[in-house]
């Protein structure tokens, strides 16, 4: 929990962050997605250079990485070398920075070494935020064999593949419990995930297993006004229906090669502005009316 400064409507922001996700870097020629779609693998690590660039003269409390640092891609014997590169890359910041374990983490290296290499915790820590595929719930809602393929599935069933993961019990008590604090303390909350929690804001195959437990939680606590997604590597929006504003990432890794990619999140009394470099799109959330009353801002990383 990252709590801001309060403030007014209209003065500096209670919260200023920094935001990226699946720079997926590996240093091999350029490839493509199973759909055909380029991914700039050494031009990822470049993009990242000049975000970091633009990031250490500013008042930011934090960057977040939303999970994919290294692509899957990378031989085994060089995944921690080139995990290196990039950890290297985010402490030229000089700034607090956070990250969230992607699928594609996960083929490159244990969890356990994850945690310790992002500084996640030890590596017997629980990582809520890591997202760990269960077999069981894959057997009972995706009948093919390759469970990467959502083949036969429709609509939001076809989020039920390998390649994406659903959060705990453990995870979601978590969760409540973050949401209930921040809301005893007078906060508003953003939360921060890989997936993407909202079925407006991407394709089936990319939303959280759960998404409408995770919504109904997020929804209840009344104190979050936004989350923020990868893994999809679209730019993506949905507001729901309690006015919470949902926006997904598009990918560093799939952006073309001297294109920007991330952006600075700045939290006001009444709003967020999210300022946008090179292909992310600037927007401005408004604040529901609700919630008008709490000044506070805070940062859940799930």
């Amino acid at each position: 929990m990252l709590a801001g400064e309060r403030d007014t409507a209209h003065a500096r922001p209670a919260l200023r962050f920094g935001v990226i996700s699946d720079i997926q870097y590996a240093d091999m020629p350029d490839g493509a997605s199973h759909s055909g779609v380029p991914r700039y693998y050494r031009a990822a690590l470049d993009s990242l250079q000049r975000a970091v660039a633009a990031w250490q003269p500013l008042d930011l409390q934090f960057v977040i990485h939303l999970g994919d640092i290294i692509d899957g891609w990378n031989p085994k014997d060089r995944a921690s070398s080139t995990l290196d590169v990039l950890v290297q890359e985010f402490d030229r910041l000089g700034k607090p920075h956070y990250h969230i374990m992607g699928n594609h983490c996960l083929y490159n290296l244990e969890r356990g070494a994850l945690n310790e290499r992002l500084r996640m915790g030890d590596a017997s820590s629980a990582s809520y935020y890591s997202l760990m595929p269960a077999a069981a719930i894959l057997d009972e809602r995706n009948p093919n064999a390759e469970k990467n393929s959502p083949e036969g599935l429709v609509g939001v069933a076809r989020r039920f593949v390998k390649f994406g993961g659903g959060a705990s019990d453990a995870q979601m008590a978590w969760l409540q419990a973050q949401l209930s604090n921040a809301g005893n303390a007078g906060e508003r909350v953003i939360v921060c995930s890989h997936l993407p929690l909202h079925p407006d804001t991407c394709v089936g195959t990319c939303l959280i297993w759960n998404y409408e437990e995770v919504l109904r939680v997020l929804q209840a606590a009344g104190n979050v006004v936004a989350t923020f997604a990868g893994h999809t590597h679209r730019d993506g929006y949905a507001r729901d229906e309690c006015g919470i504003h949902h926006r997904v990432l598009q990918g560093v890794v799939e952006t073309l090669p001297g294109v920007d990619c991330f952006g600075v999140c700045e939290a006001y009394g009444d709003r967020l502005e999210f300022r946008g470099a090179g292909s992310l799109g600037s927007a401005t959330y408004p604040f529901r009316s609700a919630a008008s009353s709490s000044a506070g801002a805070a940062a859940a990383l799930a």
